[in-house]
C-alpha cells in the first residue's frame, strides 16, 4: 500500500515538474500574438551553365561569400573564339559586296541617262524626218532594258545589305555564348554546393554551384484559422531562434490564401487544429547584411506575430488600447536595432 501512495506521489511530482517546465519553456502570450515554430530558410539558386562545354575554371569554394556580378566560373570558349573569327570574315566579305552592289546601281543609272538622251535626239529626228520608227522602237527599248537593271542592281544592294545584318546576326549570336560561357553570381549569397570540377564537360543546363541567396531570408510557419485571419501582411514580427537569446525584428509577408493539413514538424495547441495557414516572416534585408557573417538557415526558433484588432464585440475592448507590448523575452533586440523596420511584401 506504502508502495502505490509512493508510486502516485512520484507520479504527480513529475507531472507537476513538466507543466512548470512547460510553462518555463513557453512563456504566456498576450491574445494579441500569436507564435509557431520553424526554422531559418532562404532560396536556393542553381548557378548553371546556358551553353554546353567544357568547365574552364570554378572560382569560388563552398562556403564562399559572393557578390551580385561576381565571376564565379568560366566555360571554354575556344570553339566559340574561331567560329566568331569566322562571322566576321563572313560580315567583311558581304560588305565588300554593298561596295560591288553600289558600283553597279551607279553603272546602270548611268546607262538609264545615256539611253534616255538617245531616244530624245531620236524623237527629234525622227520629227524632221531623219530618223526611221524602227530606230526610235530600238531606243525606247534600251531605256526600259536600262531602267529594269537599274532596279536589279537596287534589289541586288538590299540584298547584300541583308546579307552582312545575317552575318552580323551570326557574330553576335556567337558573342552572346561568349558572355554566357562567363558564370556569375545573381544576387548576394553564399556557395553551398560546388557542383562540377575544371574540366568536366557539362551539357545545356548543366549545374555548376548551388547558392543561398541571402537577400530573402525568412521563417516559414503555421497558425490556425482563429489567428490566420487576423495576420496582416507587414505585421510586425519577432523571430526567436534556439540558439540566441535576442529576438528579431521580422514582418510578415505572406498569409496563405488556402489552408493545409498540418505538417508532421509543426507543434499546435491542440490536435484538433488539423487544418493550418502557411505564414512567412521575413527578416529585413538590412539587418541581414548587417550580421551576414552570421547568417546561417536550418536553425530552429519559434515566431511570434503581432495581430490585427478582432472585428467582432471582442474588438471594444482592445479600440483606443495601444497594442499589448511584446513580453519581456522578445524585447532584446540585436545590437544597433530598436523596431522592425517596414520590408515589401513578397
Amino acid at each position: 500500500m506504502k508502495r502505490s501512495i509512493t508510486g502516485v506521489i512520484l507520479i504527480l511530482v513529475a507531472a507537476g515538474g513538466w507543466i512548470l517546465w512547460q510553462s518555463l519553456l513557453k512563456p504566456e502570450l498576450p491574445v494579441s500574438i500569436a507564435s509557431g515554430n520553424g526554422r531559418i530558410e532562404a532560396i536556393q539558386v542553381d548557378v548553371s551553365t546556358k551553353i554546353a562545354g567544357r568547365v574552364d575554371s570554378v572560382l569560388v569554394q563552398e562556403g564562399d561569400l559572393v557578390k551580385p556580378g561576381q565571376v564565379v566560373a568560366t566555360i571554354d570558349t575556344t570553339q566559340l573564339m574561331a567560329e566568331r573569327l569566322r562571322a566576321e570574315a563572313e560580315i567583311a566579305g558581304a560588305k565588300s559586296q554593298i561596295a560591288a552592289a553600289e558600283a553597279s546601281i551607279a553603272q546602270a543609272q548611268a546607262k538609264l541617262i545615256l539611253t534616255q538622251q538617245e531616244l530624245r535626239r531620236t524623237q527629234e529626228l525622227l520629227k524632221k524626218g531623219h530618223a526611221s520608227k524602227e530606230t526610235y522602237d530600238i531606243r525606247v527599248s534600251e531605256v526600259a532594258v536600262a531602267k529594269a537593271n537599274l532596279k536589279a542592281a537596287e534589289a541586288m544592294l538590299t540584298a547584300r545589305q541583308r546579307s552582312v545584318d545575317a552575318a552580323q546576326a551570326v557574330a553576335q549570336g556567337i558573342q552572346s555564348q561568349i558572355d554566357d560561357a562567363t558564370l556569375v553570381a545573381p544576387s548576394l549569397g553564399r556557395v553551398l554546393y560546388r557542383l562540377a570540377e575544371s574540366g568536366e564537360v557539362l551539357g545545356s543546363g548543366g549545374k555548376v554551384l548551388t547558392l543561398v541567396n541571402l537577400t530573402d531570408i525568412y521563417m516559414e510557419t503555421f497558425l490556425p484559422s482563429t489567428q490566420a485571419h487576423r495576420v496582416a501582411i507587414g505585421a510586425e514580427a519577432r523571430v526567436k531562434l534556439d540558439i540566441l537569446d535576442v529576438a528579431i525584428p521580422a514582418t510578415v509577408s505572406f498569409v496563405s490564401p488556402e489552408s493545409q493539413f498540418t505538417p508532421k514538424e509543426v507543434e499546435t495547441a491542440s490536435e484538433r487544429e488539423k487544418l493550418m495557414f502557411r505564414v512567412k516572416v521575413r527578416i529585413p534585408e538590412e539587418l541581414v547584411m548587417a550580421y551576414i557573417d552570421r547568417v546561417k538557415t536550418g536553425i530552429r526558433g519559434v515566431a511570434y506575430i503581432r495581430l490585427s484588432p478582432l472585428s467582432s464585440k471582442e474588438s471594444s475592448k482592445e479600440s483606443g488600447e495601444a497594442p499589448a507590448p511584446w513580453p519581456d523575452f522578445l524585447q532584446k533586440l540585436p545590437s544597433g536595432i530598436h523596431s522592425a523596420p517596414q520590408t515589401n511584401s513578397q
